[in-house]
């Protein structure tokens, strides 16, 4: 079986690293900007304020289930599984990971994991 060059390996993960403290900054970030939000004002600015933090809240479920993936990819760089498709148990495409660095997937591995979830989400 090939296998993907230490250079690769080391390219994705500066990747992830840089992806997982932008993150981490945008997480702080947003947590200082609904801080400084203020808790009065009449019915408009508090709906308002629901509004965002609502929007808050979504954004920082997104950006959590992606830190869990960098953090997953690079636990996989230490154990020397980075880069095999969890489908397919090939080598991802290298174009791919450096698209995606935490990704689990290869463009065949995706492709088939979507067919098997269309097909069962059909009962």
């Amino acid at each position: 079986m090939a296998s993907i060059s230490k250079k690769l390996i080391l390219q994705c993960q500066k990747r992830l690293m840089d992806a997982k403290q932008d993150i981490l900054n945008r997480v702080r970030d947003r947590k200082d900007d609904l801080s400084s939000f203020d808790r009065g004002g009449d019915e408009a600015d508090q709906t308002m304020r629901l509004l965002v933090e609502s929007e808050s809240l979504s954004q920082q479920e997104r950006l959590r289930k992606q830190l869990i993936e960098i953090e997953f990819a690079l636990a996989r760089i230490e154990k020397g599984t980075y880069g095999l498709c969890e489908e397919t148990e090939e080598i991802i495409e290298v174009e791919r990971l450096l698209a995606i660095p935490w990704t689990r997937l290869s463009i065949e591995g995706a492709e088939h994991r979507e067919a098997v979830s269309k097909r069962y989400a059909q009962f």
